[in-house]
């Protein structure tokens, strides 16, 4: 026997009555799939990205508690929240790294099916819908670091005020529908639009993109939770100084994904041709991909001049991320100085990567499409060998136990951690936790699944009396 436990219990079928009850309802409308063996990731980047969604959804609920959004007691109530308040500290590192691990897992999910070429099996509508979900995640991210209101918060407030007002026309209204008369009352707007209007627009654009067939890996759903845990328990998010009016502000720069556009708005050219004009296009060509690829296949190797393109705007977008961090260290040069960038350097770089991005990576797609065409060649005339690792039933149930008592171990380590004071270790190890919480989960789904291999004998028939007749006699006649 591999594994002792039983698949259903009370408890699990206390869950699948619930769920059965709500068989008529729109949430069963889309069919969740839970996978008996691991699969990869990659396939359901889309609903990590959803699950993010719903950490933040519940962290921020539970900030929302504590948070005023007034001018003066916006920061204030900030390090109230991260100083004072049980397990503050812990709800707000939670809810900071899952904002940047859903931005992130987005853009992931984003390059992954336009590699894949997801989008051709009519999936246009996903696929766009799926655009403008990305850029209004960023605006929902970008709003919730704003309404801190420190001096980091101030810069990215000032910068995205001046791009929306060099905006023609429209510029103005949507200037003063966003951030109103000015400070004053800019971050009860910001709140708003962060805690309400951005999430309902998420939600519509949700019920849309997302497909009816969804994927939901528990082990790798608490793996991903639990290394939010402890990125937030070795790396806390900086309350930041408060923006003071009458204290200069020190050299800060925005979120990691926001840095791209910064890095251009530094060059000093036209605000609008650079921070809205460009992003725009940049987004709108990434939208019409399925329109313009009309490639008959699938694979990233046998649509060339797709994918090195993807390759080259991921090449752009790295180069621009980590231009818009960068800042001289040079101390004695003027605050103005260290902050620009050279605009003819900058976009004399801009502009040779487009050739030698694609060119390179043009080559190399060829190059491993023949490779691939070899090896293959080769694996059809070469032996077939398999020699797969599978562990014993016992090796199986004692794994099980380890990981248990190492859980309740981390359980006791974790909450003598939280009274004593020390919140980022009791985050980290409730990070780890959630980790071997997950390891579990999988080996316990792997029993199950070698327990389903084993192959019960057949019992053995009863001999007709004939055939027992016939021995006897035969046993009886003289040899």
């Amino acid at each position: 026997m591999v594994v002792s436990l039983k698949r259903r219990n009370g408890l699990v079928d206390f869950f699948y009555w619930i769920w059965d009850g709500m068989e008529r309802t729109v949430f069963i409308g889309t069919k969740f799939s839970f996978p008996s063996r691991f699969v990869s990731p990659f396939g359901f980047l889309g609903m990590l990205t959803f699950v993010m969604f719903v950490i933040l959804g519940v962290t921020g609920a539970l900030l929302m508690f504590y948070y005023e959004p007034i001018l003066d007691r916006a920061w204030d109530s900030v390090q109230k929240i991260n100083d004072t308040v049980p397990y503050g500290f812990m709800i707000r590192n939670i809810h900071y790294h899952a904002s940047n691990a859903m931005v992130l897992l987005a853009v992931l999910h984003m390059y992954y099916q336009y590699f894949s070429g997801r989008y051709k099996i009519r999936n246009e509508i996903i696929w766009v819908t799926g655009v403008v979900l990305g850029t209004v995640t960023i605006l929902e991210a970008f709003t919730g670091y704003d309404i801190i209101f420190s001096e980091r918060a101030e810069l990215a407030i000032s910068i995205a005020a001046s791009l929306t007002n060099s905006m023609p026309v429209v510029g103005p209204t949507i200037r003063d529908a966003m951030f109103g008369s000015g400070f004053a009352d800019f971050i009860l707007r910001f709140y708003t639009m962060h805690v309400f209007l951005l999430p309902v627009v998420m939600l519509g654009l949700m019920a849309v993109h997302m497909p009816r067939f969804l994927v939901f890996d528990v082990p790798l759903v608490m793996a991903i939770s639990g290394a939010i845990f402890i990125t937030g328990g070795v790396f806390p998010v900086d309350l930041g100084s408060k923006f003071e009016p009458t204290v200069p502000p020190g050299i800060t720069v925005p979120e990691w994904y926001l840095t791209g556009i910064y890095a251009f708005l530094r060059t000093q050219y036209d605000k609008f041709v650079t921070g809205v004009l460009w992003p725009g296009v940049f987004i709108v060509a990434i939208a019409m991909t399925p329109f313009i690829d009309r490639y008959k296949k699938f694979s990233w190797k046998d649509r060339p001049i797709v994918t090195a393109f993807g390759i080259t705007g991921i090449t752009q977008v790295m180069v621009t991320t980590y231009w818009g961090f960068y800042i001289t260290p040079d101390i004695t040069k003027p605050l103005v100085a260290r902050l620009v960038i050279d605009p003819i350097f900058f976009y004399l770089v801009m502009l040779l990567l487009v050739p030698i991005g694609f060119g390179f990576s043009y080559m190399m797609i060829l190059l491993a499409k023949e490779s691939e065409r070899k090896a293959k060649l080769a694996a059809s005339k070469a032996p077939h060998k398999s020699s797969p690792i599978n562990l014993s039933g016992k090796w199986i149930n004692w794994l099980i136990v380890a990981l248990l008592a190492f859980q309740v171990y981390l359980n006791i380590a974790a909450y003598n951690a939280a009274l004593a004071g020390m919140k980022n270790f009791a985050l980290f190890l409730t990070g780890l936790i959630l980790m071997v919480f997950a390891g579990l989960f999988h080996l316990y789904r792997h029993g199950l699944n070698e327990a389903k291999k084993i192959q019960v004998p057949p019992p053995a028939e009863a001999e007709s009396p004939k055939a027992l007749d016939g021995k006897e006699l035969s046993g009886s006649l003289p040899q």
